[in-house]
């Protein structure tokens, strides 16, 4: 059960979506979107299918039918299972999951985004600065996977764009 058959490069999980854009399985979005030409919205999977014993059921943590906990942390907003511990958190603010624990972020309702502890306070707000897309890349910064940096001239952008700048 802890073999790679319930991996993939992003999660590690025992189910995976049926994808309601194109009737195909997947262990997670970002798998559906390097495969298809379109892109998976989360919020429009409504099944999952358990890994264990094939049984198509609405999203939730556990298989109906065999019990198998589909993932150690589970977030029905986001369809979000994770067998590995990131200490995830959902941020009602970002509307989304984050890791790095809920304790160590606070939700800045001007920026509209998690920062570290330390920032609060001592960061200048831009509004909605995390819901537009990185300048570099041009990927969306607030769902992407990659962390972000805050350069000096106060606009959000992926680590790596920063880095490979």
């Amino acid at each position: 059960m802890e073999g790679e058959e319930f991996s993939c490069k992003h999660y590690k999980r025992k189910c995976k979506f049926v994808t309601p854009c194109c009737d195909g399985l997947y262990r997670c979005r970002f798998c559906h979107d390097e495969e298809q030409s379109h892109t998976l919205q989360r919020d429009d999977v409504t099944l999952v299918e358990c890994s264990q014993c094939g049984e198509r059921q609405s999203v939730q943590e556990s298989c109906l039918k065999c019990g198998l906990q589909f993932g150690q942390y589970f977030c029905f907003d986001c369809k979000l299972y994770d067998d590995e511990d990131k200490q995830q958190f959902h941020c009602t603010g970002c509307g989304i999951c984050r890791v790095g624990g809920r304790s160590n972020y606070f939700h800045c309702h001007r920026c509209d985004m998690c920062l570290p502890n330390h920032l609060e306070g001592a960061h200048k707000c831009v509004e909605k600065v995390s819901r537009s897309n990185c300048p570099v890349c041009q990927e969306d910064i607030h769902t992407a996977r990659i962390p972000s940096q805050i350069p000096p001239c106060n606009h959000l952008i992926h680590k790596t764009c920063f880095d490979n700048m």
